[in-house]
């Protein structure tokens, strides 16, 4: 795949096609030859993608679902689906494929493990359905998921396979058979090369958190992936943004693909408060404590750039008394799992985490996300400060930074549409309480700066 600007070909191959023009100077080079717009688009050429933009809700029992899938749903204390799960669960069910757009903690997960569910012979051992996670956690927490919905489902096996624990004893879990495995690209890579996980009878793919996953670097393993499936009948991408990368994987693999793109209900919508604080390298660590303290805070994720800033920030946390750990990908698998069930136990106040190995963790009760280093990413911004704010509760984030990155946080904050929405502050004269700077009218200013 490469990009080229070749608009005024695209313009004058859609007219050709009698078909609408898109506003996107970004082409990819797809089957044929062809240049094909990736960004901003709801029709590609030859794929046939139509777009879902509804919000209507049902409950599970108006889906058609197996009696055993039922039951499991009401064991977990659910009736209603949510708008993503309402739209995408029966579409995935009849075989389409699908791209499935909706923010975290939507229930993305059920939509289309409730389907694979029903796509399954439990009478054959053989693997039938490959889930793709981009992280260890993710994939640990989509099996378990699927697990508790097949709880009645005797004979349906899932399997996460993923890097960090022994392949051996993956080898030998995956020779008494499992019909869906849920793994992480690199690992899935390595079972296929062995001949250890066999693609004959596999028929559905999913990509789970397709932009954080192909934004990582398993590009080209996603793609060897799915051209190894020889079998397979459909391709879904679920995600909470669609990236260029998911766009071209779209057009190579997705066939007559049905778009499903959910807006949540303003009352829905996490309510977040945010704030940034201008700090310095002497000073940063002390406004950290600060503002947990002061502000109150029991439950609180900080976010690091770098494993090594991960490490030492929870050393130093610790040493100033506060219950604190740190998740990055250096860690054993099994003391990453044992961290993350502290934190969600309440034995940890305080949870330092770099993006990837804090994607796809779902806490409910987080009260605040502290960025102590400045995202490299414009996403991450995003999925960071999401980790709060959840179950229709109140969250804060802080977005801290030094006056030499300013400009990158004006950046960030406008390209992620929070420029309004993030409050400046600093501490008060006794550096115990956070205030609000007052803010100025940038349109009076304006108005002088044009009249002089």
């Amino acid at each position: 795949m490469g990009y080229i600007d070749r608009s005024s070909e695209i313009c004058a191959f859609l007219d050709k096609r009698e078909m609408p023009c898109y506003d996107s100077k970004y082409c990819a080079v797809g089957r044929g030859g062809h240049f094909l717009p990736v960004l901003g688009m709801r029709q590609r050429i030859g794929s046939g993608v139509t777009e879902r933009k509804k919000m209507e809700t049902v409950r599970f029992d108006e889906l058609d679902l197996y009696p055993q899938v039922l039951r499991a749903i009401a064991d977990m204390g659910f009736e209603e689906a949510t708008p993503i799960q309402s739209q995408a669960i029966p579409v995935v069910m009849s075989g389409v494929d699908v791209i499935g757009q909706a923010q975290t903690g939507t229930g993305k997960t059920a939509s289309f493990g409730i389907p694979v569910l029903h796509k399954v012979d439990p009478n054959s051992r053989k693997t039938q359905v490959i889930i793709l996670s981009p992280t260890r956690e993710l994939a640990i927490q989509v099996a378990d998921e699927i697990r508790k919905l097949a709880k009645y489902m005797h004979g349906v096996k899932v399997l996460p396979v993923y890097g960090g624990q022994e392949i051996g004893r993956q080898i030998k879990a995956l020779k008494g058979g499992a019909q869906i495995i849920v793994g992480t690209p690199g690992r899935v890579m390595d079972h296929l090369r062995r001949k250890t996980i066999r693609c004959d009878a596999i028929h559905t793919v999913v990509l789970d958190e397709a932009d954080e996953m192909l934004n990582m670097g398993f590009y080209k393993d996603v793609r060897h992936i799915i051209e190894m499936m020889k079998a397979r009948k459909s391709l879904s991408m679920f995600s909470a943004t669609i990236s260029r990368e998911v766009m071209d994987i779209g057009w190579l693999y997705q066939h007559n693909a049905e778009e499903i793109t959910v807006q949540p209900k303003e009352e829905s919508q996490p309510k977040i408060t945010q704030y940034m604080l201008e700090t310095s390298g002497r000073n940063k660590l002390s406004d950290l404590a600060q503002i947990i303290i002061g502000e109150g805070y029991k439950r609180v994720m900080v976010f690091c750039d770098t494993k090594f800033n991960t490490a030492t920030l929870a050393n130093q946390l610790a040493r100033l008394g506060f219950s604190v750990d740190c998740l990055h990908g250096d860690l054993s698998q099994k003391e990453r799992n044992q961290i993350m069930q502290n934190f969600r136990d309440g034995k940890l106040a305080i949870l330092v985490a770099t993006d990837v190995a804090a994607r796809g963790i779902d806490v409910s009760d987080v009260d605040a996300v502290i960025n102590y280093d400045v995202p490299g990413d414009n996403e991450h911004y995003t999925h960071r400060i999401g980790r709060t704010g959840r179950a229709k509760k109140e969250g804060v984030s802080y977005l801290f930074y030094v006056p030499e990155e300013k400009k990158r946080v004006q950046e960030l904050l406008r390209l992620t549409r929070n420029t309004e929405l993030c409050t400046p502050v600093h501490f008060d004269f006794n550096h115990e309480r956070i205030v609000v700077e007052k803010q100025a009218d940038h349109a009076d200013r304006f108005q002088i700066k044009c009249y002089f």
